[in-house]
């Protein structure tokens, strides 16, 4: 059956009452959000990148955002944490919110802004010299904060990120002795270090072995139960695996990119409303 406006639709992923709607929106504005995107249109010089995009992003869950290359997807979760506008001739319109306030606005310090909205990019980046120890403790010395438990925030966050039992007894080595998958995770346990609210992840498999990008998939739904996570994927079974929400955006040729239809998973992948989406999901383009 599909949710008509007003309905609430449950999921065995997420524990509370989704409402959708019309598919507009991903929950009621009654709900818990960490985030929310409000009207957000990006250009990079005259070139117009995204357009219009309204997304909420509940608490503690996990989001897609899938589509095919060059619809904006990485474009707009750079976005969330002002990343973006590092990179020349960028420009935002709209509003981010985050614990209900816009995190562009000019009293904002955009530092502040990524120790608690923390990135994972596609490649793992840890400092390959660097011990697997000092790489977990480096978010800490480089942002300022001040905490004396290191053992235990070393312990506690590579446990997090699934890695603990691996390198325990070797983390005095350096971390360019790590696997990719591994080196992944202790990128993770990095960002986790800082204690962020919402951990934003740029296609963080796609250079991964299929036995790694499963470990780092089991890494992903486990957090989602504490921190609110926003994944960019070209994988539809992985979001299918790890993600609560799915957003799918698409850009016509020359046209910025936008979103079709978001709403839980498993009814973007079961019961798409537009063709478009049912199309890409069934691998028809993309």
């Amino acid at each position: 059956m599909n949710p008509q406006e007003g309905e609430t639709v449950s999921t065995t992923n997420y524990e509370e009452i989704a409402t959708l709607e019309n598919r507009g929106s991903l929950l009621s504005e009654d709900a818990s959000l960490a985030m929310k995107a409000q009207d957000v249109s990006v250009w990079f010089g005259k070139r117009k990148i995204l357009e219009g995009v309204n997304m909420n992003f509940p608490r503690n869950s996990c989001t897609a955002l899938i589509g095919p290359s060059g619809c904006g997807k990485s474009t707009f979760i750079r976005t969330l944490n002002r990343l973006h506008e590092l990179l020349p001739g960028a420009a935002l319109a709209g509003s981010v919110l985050y614990e209900g306030s816009d995190i562009y606005d000019p009293e904002i310090d955009p530092v502040q802004i990524r120790l608690k909205i923390g990135m994972v990019f596609q490649k793992p980046n840890p400092f390959p010299s660097m011990t697997i120890r000092g790489n977990v403790l480096s978010g800490l010395k480089l942002s300022g904060m001040k905490r004396d438990d290191h053992d235990q925030i070393v312990e506690e966050t590579l446990t997090s990120a699934g890695l603990w039992n691996e390198v325990k007894d070797r983390l005095d080595h350096a971390a360019g002795e790590l696997s990719g998958g591994q080196q992944q995770r202790l990128v993770i346990a990095r960002s986790l270090a800082v204690q962020p609210h919402v951990l934003l992840m740029d296609e963080p498999c796609s250079a991964l072995d299929p036995a790694s990008t499963l470990k780092i998939e089991e890494t992903i739904r486990e957090l989602s139960h504490t921190v609110t996570i926003i994944i960019v994927t070209h994988n539809m079974q992985q979001a299918v695996r790890v993600s609560d929400y799915t957003a799918f955006f698409l850009a016509a040729e020359n046209e910025p990119g936008h979103v079709v239809e978001q709403g839980i998973t498993s009814e973007i992948f079961s019961n798409p409303q537009d063709q478009r989406t049912l199309d890409y999901v069934n691998g028809r383009f993309g």
